[in-house]
């Protein structure tokens, strides 16, 4: 059954990009089709993004035998893209509770074939931490800057470095942060010229920006 999904399989040849499966809200029996046809060994590398452990562990054993799943990510695929000649990014995030996000982009950095370093607890609030690491993040050609609460480290690192910046929100704060609102906000309203912003909690996203960025060089 196709369940009504049709592949775009061309679209790696248009954008340099191949199609993901955002597996959120699909029909459980849809899901267990796609995970039978894109295992490991298929020819055809998928990146499944939104896929809950939960939902994971219902499939049988025989399918999730041919994933890399990761958890925290909610992420999983079978083969991946090759590995790129060139091109690195950096994955700098505010605190571990934004590591959900962060390991969503370096994940999907994993399956296009980018090499990739993920700095964790960079935020603001202990800013020793960014700048014992920065000069090592300025290495990379690309960053994605993970943040939520007020999202300051995004303008932070706006103002350090010269190379592209893609800045995601997440939904981590209390209150007045409404679920990553009041970290969108914070970041589209930067002062720092030229940083790219993604939606909230949208690490595929900025993994595709990153990707673009490294396609290009």
């Amino acid at each position: 059954m196709d369940h009504g999904i049709l592949f775009d399989h061309s679209r790696t040849a248009r954008i340099g990009l191949p199609e993901t499966v955002f597996c959120e809200g699909k029909p459980f029996a849809a899901l267990v089709e796609l995970l039978s046809r894109f295992g490991n060994g298929s020819g055809h590398p998928i990146l499944f993004t939104r896929l809950a452990p939960e939902v994971f562990a219902q499939a049988p054993e025989a399918i999730r035998t041919g994933y890399d799943y990761h958890p925290l990510s909610r992420t999983a695929f079978g083969d991946t893209l090759p590995p790129k000649a060139t091109g690195r990014v950096a994955v700098v995030s505010a605190g571990t509770a934004d590591s959900f996000v962060a390991w969503e982009a370096a994940r999907t950095l994993a399956y296009l074939g980018i090499e990739y370093k993920i700095f964790e607890d960079c935020g603001v609030a202990g800013l020793w931490r960014l700048a014992e690491r920065l000069e090592e993040i300025n290495t990379f050609d690309a960053l994605i800057v993970v943040a939520g609460l007020d999202a300051a480290l995004t303008s932070v690192m706006g103002g350090l470095t010269p190379k592209p910046i893609f800045g995601v929100p997440t939904s981590v704060g209390y209150g007045v942060a409404h679920g990553g609102k009041a970290a969108l906000a914070s970041m589209l309203s930067s002062c720092a010229p030229g940083v790219a912003i993604m939606n909230i909690d949208n690490g595929y996203g900025a993994a595709c920006a990153a990707a673009r960025v490294v396609n290009g060089l």
